[in-house]
């Protein structure tokens, strides 16, 4: 899955809304209100990626290039307090890639999400429900950036 957005604002500024403490909750409320991270964003670092109910994703920052790059590998599941990496719902979308390209447009920038998951019969929804999320949150990114 591939997403793109052009957006009148500086790398940085972009990078400062996706991954910043206050502006993410704000744009990740697209796929779910209450959402959060704790991570330091580098390279090598576990990340949570948690609901309201302190339910979510395991990942691992597989690449982080300030102002330019962002890969995130996720692992698992993580539900009241508890991680899981072997449960068969798991290990259909294991290994799932998640990165956002930063490129200079001059003054304005281009962030591409590339979002790497194994189609099959059993994560058609996932993939369903994705589609129907990262516009609402890129046009987030967008009016935060620009703002």
């Amino acid at each position: 899955m591939e997403f793109n957005i052009e957006i009148n604002a500086s790398r940085e500024k972009v990078w400062d809304v996706l991954f910043g403490e206050k502006t993410y909750p704000i744009w990740t409320a697209a796929f779910g209100e209450g959402s959060r991270v704790e991570t330091d964003w580098q390279k090598g670092s576990k990340a949570l990626f948690l609901g309201s109910e302190d339910s979510g994703m395991v990942s691992r920052i597989n690449d982080a290039v300030p102002n330019e790059y962002m890969s995130i590998e996720h692992l698992g599941m993580i539900k009241n307090g508890i991680e899981d990496f072997d449960s068969d719902e798991v290990k259909r979308w294991a290994g799932a890639k998640e990165n956002y390209t930063l490129t200079d447009l001059g003054g304005k920038t281009n962030l591409h999400i590339f979002m790497e998951m194994e189609e099959s019969e059993e994560n058609t929804q996932m993939i369903e429900m994705f589609a129907g999320m990262w516009p609402k949150a890129l046009a987030k990114v967008k009016e935060l950036a620009e703002g």
